[in-house]
């Protein structure tokens, strides 16, 4: 975990600078969920990086608990929400894995572009299904890489092995929809711009 940390704190700075890849799907993404969230709720965004999709929410809910394994990303995140006097947003370095809450403590919990680099996907995604609420949603934006060319996971091993890439899981869409149903979610929302875009899936928790 140290090790994956330091990769995270080293390229943060370079994460804050990097220019969202497709503004118009992130903005459609963006608007969806936000038709989902109400001025009483309480969010938690694991995996949060520099903070600009909670600090983008923040207004539309009671408060967000955004967590990073990085403390540099979460230095950046907390110098972005005191630069827009963002209030209702803490950022803090953590991962999904240590988090400790009740079961049943949020509304929403977003992971975005998170899925496929956890080590334990399946302990994961059940662990955010107890964190919701009856009712509560789990918003998440993630790149689905099975099926993808075999040089592909010989290039994204060698990096991992130097250091140079983060762990990435391989699986399909309907992997990952299974995953989901399968700890008893309900998928409400399922969007992908194009194959080689990430999935958005909003999935709601039985009541």
């Amino acid at each position: 975990m140290a090790r994956l940390n330091q990769f995270w704190d080293r390229h943060a700075a370079g994460y804050a600078k990097r220019p969202v890849a497709d503004e118009a799907s992130y903005q459609k993404k963006l608007k969806v969920t936000q038709d989902h969230l109400r001025s009483e709720m309480e969010v938690l965004e694991f995996g949060c990086g520099t903070g600009t999709t909670s600090i983008i929410h923040a207004p539309y809910v009671r408060h967000i608990r955004a967590i990073d394994i990085s403390k540099n990303m979460i230095a950046i995140a907390q110098a972005k929400a005191e630069a827009d006097n963002i209030k209702n947003v803490t950022f803090e370095q953590s991962n999904i894995d240590d988090l400790t809450a009740e079961d049943g403590t949020y509304d929403v919990v977003m992971g975005h572009s998170i899925l496929h680099l956890l080590e334990d996907i399946e302990a994961v995604i059940a662990k955010v299904y107890r964190l919701l609420k009856p009712g509560g949603i789990f918003v998440t934006s993630t790149t689905c890489l099975g099926g993808m060319m075999p040089p592909l996971k010989v290039v994204l091993s060698v990096g991992r092995y130097l250091g140079l890439l983060p762990l990435v899981r391989f699986f399909t869409v309907e992997e990952l929809v299974g995953r989901l149903n399968d700890v008893g979610f309900r998928i409400d929302y399922q969007w992908q711009p194009n194959k080689s875009e990430a999935l958005f899936i909003i999935a709601t928790k039985g009541l």
